[in-house]
């Protein structure tokens, strides 16, 4: 009898997209110092399923950015205007465009590749985030990634708010891990006439949660507010259709699901119908290029997303971009890769729940928690509302388990990465990944918890009675 899991796993012959994991460089055990792994394979490629961190390098990328590096010891300052490969410096971010709008549902005077997502991220906070005596609230997570936190708090208070009053930061039900669309729905609903600014992340960051952008942009825009979106763990992991949604602006990165490397250049969306709005922070790459170089004192903006950009990009940083992009435009775009995307999680999850450690994900909430090593995942079942992550809780939580977990895992080479206090993060990446690394990770999983189990886990921690307690105070 075949198991659940099987039937999401494809035969090599049924899996057309498993040939572009030739086109990354897929690090070794040895390299990755995987100590507990047998000499015979220390030299395969290790298990990554960290693509949602950091993906792998592109070779089509290594390969741009070394002809760049050629052309600027041979060429100097005329790449800027005379490339040998027809990529002049003036005009590379334009070589993205096209590839950032077919992959977030957009025309390309929509889009922008620049700066990074922060530095994005407060240019959309100035243009539009524009609170009056009545409507000046921000509704968010309460869980958003703290760069995103950072930036309201500092947005609402340089305009005069308390952040405590001006952020709206919504948390999920007693008892659950994520956020439910339907009370995202409400509080617009019933507060939308004092919210000025809509901004929720496109995927989760810690719990892998893909939101109802649609939905939720369309909400918030029959109450009259901007609604824009943090995509991070969404670009490049999740079909997106910004234009057609209706959303305002959004912001990404490209070195996690786009593969551009670390530190890259990042993305913006701007809807088409703000391409006029008013440019607070002008910067002479936003200038009409027609009259860049003749450098006229008065500023005159590029319509549209493109307006927005200040300095002349990193062109080692766009190139490496431009190279990974080009991976995903040869395999197909997003609609290929998600198919793909979803039968390798879904194998990851079947074969996580056949495991004799998994947990129901209620037993997270559990008070008190018994003491057996579980294993348990907090990302929605339903593949509709999540990406290429899961994200495991590790039971009894905040008894330390995650950390040895993890340890164990990096010692065989399965390389996910972790989130304090008892989440590991696991995301299987369409392009490079297999069904086969899927396997081994979960058989590694398996074989460190039962390490884990045998060790045992340190008692949970006493409460303290009310005697000690007024000793303490």
């Amino acid at each position: 009898m075949t198991s659940p899991a099987e039937k999401f796993k494809l035969a090599s012959s049924d899996d057309p997209l498993a040939k572009f994991r030739d086109e990354f460089v897929v690090p070794t055990f040895r390299q990755m110092k995987a100590t507990a792994v047998s000499a015979e394979i220390a030299d395969q490629p290790c298990t990554y399923l960290c693509g949602n961190s950091l993906g792998l390098l592109p070779k089509r990328a290594k390969k741009l950015v070394e002809e760049e590096l050629e052309v600027w010891g041979t060429r100097a300052v005329e790449g800027h205007f005379d490339h040998p490969h027809a990529r002049s410096w003036m005009y590379i971010a334009d070589y993205v465009h096209p590839h950032f709008a077919n992959l977030v549902g957009a025309s390309e005077s929509e889009v922008a590749c620049m700066g990074t997502l922060t530095a994005n991220l407060h240019l959309m906070l100035n243009a539009f985030y524009k609170p009056t005596q009545e409507r000046y609230k921000i509704l968010c997570e309460a869980k958003a990634f703290p760069s995103d936190q950072y930036a309201f708090a500092t947005s609402v208070a340089a305009r005069g708010y308390d952040p405590e009053d001006a952020v709206i930061a919504l948390s999920p039900r007693a008892g659950e891990h994520t956020l439910r669309t339907e009370d995202i729905l409400d509080t617009i609903r019933r507060e939308g006439s004092g919210i000025a600014l809509v901004l929720f992340p496109g995927v989760q960051f810690y719990t892998g949660q893909f939101f109802a952008i649609q939905d939720i942009t369309a909400a918030a825009r029959a109450k009259g507010c901007i609604c824009g979106w943090d995509l991070a763990h969404g670009v490049g992991n999740v079909p997106l259709l910004l234009h057609d949604w209706d959303v305002d602006f959004a912001v990404w990165c490209t070195y996690k699901y786009l593969n551009s490397g670390p530190g890259g250049i990042g993305g913006l969306f701007v809807h088409s119908r703000w391409a006029d709005i008013p440019i607070q922070e002008a910067g002479w790459w936003g200038h009409n290029p027609a009259t860049r170089f003749d450098m006229p004192s008065r500023f005159h903006a590029i319509r549209g997303a493109q307006g927005f950009q200040q300095s002349n990009p990193s062109v080692l940083a766009t190139v490496s971009l431009l190279g990974a992009l080009e991976v995903f435009a040869a395999a197909g775009g997003m609609q290929a890769l998600r198919a793909r995307s979803e039968r390798l999680t879904g194998y990851l999850e079947a074969l996580l729940k056949q495991s004799r450690f998994y947990a129901a994900p209620g037993e997270a909430f559990e008070t008190p928690q018994r003491d057996n090593v579980r294993v348990t995942i907090i990302t929605p079942e339903n593949v509709e509302e999540r990406g290429a992550q899961l994200s495991l809780v590790f039971l009894p939580t905040g008894r330390g388990v995650m950390p040895r977990v993890l340890k164990g895992l990096e010692a065989r080479g399965v390389v996910g990465d972790s989130r304090k206090p008892d989440v590991i993060r696991l995301a299987p990446a369409p392009l490079y990944n297999t069904f086969e690394d899927v396997e081994r990770a979960v058989e590694m999983l398996d074989e460190v918890l039962t390490e884990v189990e045998k060790e045992g886990v340190p008692p949970a921690p006493q409460e303290p009675s009310p005697v000690e307690e007024d000793i303490v105070d």
